[in-house]
């Protein structure tokens, strides 16, 4: 393990390794820094999710909890905590709930699930002895825009409220786990503590380059894997030539024609989807969106064209009729909004 059994030096002096890619990920959840955050029944929010996943979830029963944060981890956490048999959840986020990054079907299914917001509100401090058994909250109004392009919270002089709690679950971002650093000053860090690199994914330290959400910041599964596409060419380039710079691949393309008219097609949308009642979804993690029947699923498919056969046609294969493949027929492409009413 890098940090405890290696470090960098280790590998590029006494190993002999001409180059390092560092892809540690992002999976260390950002604290709150404030006071009383180290107390008993504070939980972040990427462990706690960890735990439960790994069948050591916390004994949350009759408890009240507080979320912060308005991301997709903290959404998760509070429908989690929920199940779990909290007697109460509250979601707390610094800003409105249209600026709220977490998915919106998402979002509305806390709702209907009975979690408490706390819209433009933001912990101050935690209360208790040694156990937590509050988090005082302070107001927020909207300021100027920031560099994510949305308003930025001011805190409110003398707005200050509490809302009892036995928990509190800071789940507001998550950055690299730099302990295996230790000190390292040819390893630059950013925002975030991210890797500051060069537009080659390079860092200051000449054979180490970076990439993933150690970069970028909690991102995407599709954007990471870019960014191991990236380093790959970059530090084949700098073997090659010992030189950092950006290495730009164009990959070949060939424009095909189309050659189905999608005027012909009447819009199909997409069959509404069942859901297990609110009832029964308290203790335990069973799957709410319920599976289609077997005429709708029937319909389901009949709204895709195929085009990947299409495609494959251009190529020069073997194909059957696409109406013959998936008893497709012009017109007849699913559910009508009518049907899916």
């Amino acid at each position: 393990m890098l940090g405890k059994d290696l470090t960098l030096d280790d590998l590029l002096d006494r190993d002999g390794y001409r180059s390092v890619i560092l892809a540690i990920g992002a999976h260390k959840s950002r604290e709150l820094h404030i006071e009383g955050e180290e107390m008993e029944g504070v939980y972040h929010g990427t462990q706690f999710l960890r735990d439960i996943a790994l069948g050591k979830s916390p004994d949350l029963s009759g408890k009240r909890v507080a979320v912060v944060g308005g991301g997709d981890v903290a959404i998760d956490a509070v429908r989690s905590a929920w199940r779990l048999g909290a007697g109460g959840v509250h979601l707390v986020y610094r800003r409105s709930r249209a600026d709220m990054p977490a998915r919106d079907d998402e979002v509305e299914a806390a709702e209907k699930e009975g979690i408490q917001f706390h819209f433009l509100t933001n912990p101050n401090r935690v209360i208790g002895n040694g156990k937590v058994t509050g988090v005082e909250l302070l107001r927020q109004e909207l300021g100027a825009f920031d560099a994510s392009g949305r308003r930025r919270p001011v805190p409110i002089p003398g707005s200050e409220f509490t809302i009892d709690t036995e928990v509190l679950i800071p789940a507001i971002g998550q950055e690299p786990d730099l302990f295996w650093l230790d000190g390292d000053s040819t390893i630059e860090t950013g925002r975030g503590a991210t890797f500051a690199v060069s537009d080659g994914l390079a860092t200051a330290r000449r054979g180490v380059f970076a990439a993933g959400d150690a970069v970028l910041g909690p991102a995407t599964v599709i954007q990471a894997v870019a960014q191991g596409n990236q380093v790959a060419d970059e530090v084949d380039h700098y073997l090659r030539t010992g030189r950092v710079e950006k290495v730009v691949v164009r990959p070949g393309y060939e424009i095909i024609e189309q050659r189905f008219d999608m005027e012909q097609y009447y819009k199909a949308v997409r069959p509404s989807v069942r859901e297990l009642a609110i009832e029964e979804r308290r203790g335990n993690f069973n799957e709410v969106e319920l599976p289609l029947d077997e005429r709708t699923i029937q319909e389901e498919c009949k709204r895709c064209i195929r085009c990947d056969l299409e495609w494959l046609e251009t190529m020069g294969l073997e194909l059957a009729p696409v109406a013959e493949q998936v008893q497709v027929q012009p017109g007849q492409l699913g559910l009508t909004e009518e049907e899916n009413a």
